[in-house]
């Protein structure tokens, strides 16, 4: 069994799959929408309108390169304000006609530039989590590769939350936690295993509602037999959350969320 800093070696790596490689193999008839109406156009974030064995779907994503070149075009899948805006203005567009929304995540976290944050980087993000704790469509998210803070979840408040069966999703990276805990970035191996960041760990947490399968050496090498599970997983689970009232996956999605965390109350 992979440890869990060869998992986020593996979940980092360069020829990984992105967002357009799953739409491609997962989706039908995908058109691209842009721009968040307010500022520009975030390269980091993308999304439109596909279609899910005839269904049609709301499909949004943060997007990394396979190339230095595209990694400089995408900011290395940090996002801007705009691009988490850009998708809060899809997924509105999206409970506005009826669609499922589909998620697929893959960012370090989100980018703390000067300009990012003059523009509301943390207002953006905490946008996001209030509107889509109550959006009235079916919500699925997939941590594809990196889950990094809120950053990530951002676009992780769903109804059902996924992993890839080498994907990681923390509240900060393995780097910066031995940085500030022990003042020594080296000690990240040692901190990726402590701070349980696997898709194994956060099943067993409840945080996360499944796996999905990866070819043995990792997405990288073969996208197929994680497409595969990937596309059966998404109709199975939109077609479950269809059978549901808006009241009903409201209150699902609110219950999920608040139930995260062990905690003990002390004596008065």
């Amino acid at each position: 069994m992979r440890s869990a800093y060869e998992k986020m070696l593996i979940a980092r790596n360069v020829s990984r799959p992105n967002f357009y490689a799953y739409v491609k193999e997962v989706f039908d008839d995908f058109i691209e929408l842009h721009g968040d109406r307010l500022y520009g156009d975030d390269p980091a974030v993308a999304g439109g309108i596909a279609r899910l064995s005839g269904m049609p779907v709301t499909v949004i994503g943060i997007v990394k390169g396979n190339s230095t070149n595209e990694n400089i075009q995408r900011n290395f899948g940090m996002p801007n304000p705009e691009g988490y805006r850009k998708a809060l203005r899809l997924m509105k567009q999206a409970e506005k006609f009826g669609r499922p929304i589909v998620c697929l995540v893959d960012t370090p976290g989100a980018y703390p530039g000067i300009g990012a944050e003059e523009r509301g980087q943390g207002e953006a993000i905490a946008r996001n989590l209030l509107e889509m704790m109550s959006l009235k469509t079916p919500t699925v998210s997939i941590i594809t590769g990196e889950g990094g803070s809120g950053g990530a979840l951002a676009l992780a408040v769903a109804n059902r939350v996924y992993m890839l069966e080498n994907a990681i999703y923390s509240v900060i990276s393995a780097n910066g936690f031995a940085s500030i805990l022990w003042k020594d970035a080296k000690r990240e191996k040692e901190a990726a295993q402590i701070m349980k960041m696997t898709a194994q760990d956060l099943l067993e947490f409840g945080i996360i509602d499944g796996i999905i399968p990866e070819h043995e050496e990792g997405a990288h090498v073969s996208i197929e037999v994680t497409a595969k599970f990937m596309k059966k997983l998404l109709i199975e689970e939109i077609n479950k959350l269809l059978d549901l009232s808006s009241q009903e996956r409201a209150e699902q999605k609110y219950k999920k969320f608040r139930s995260f965390g062990i905690f003990t109350e002390g004596e008065k």
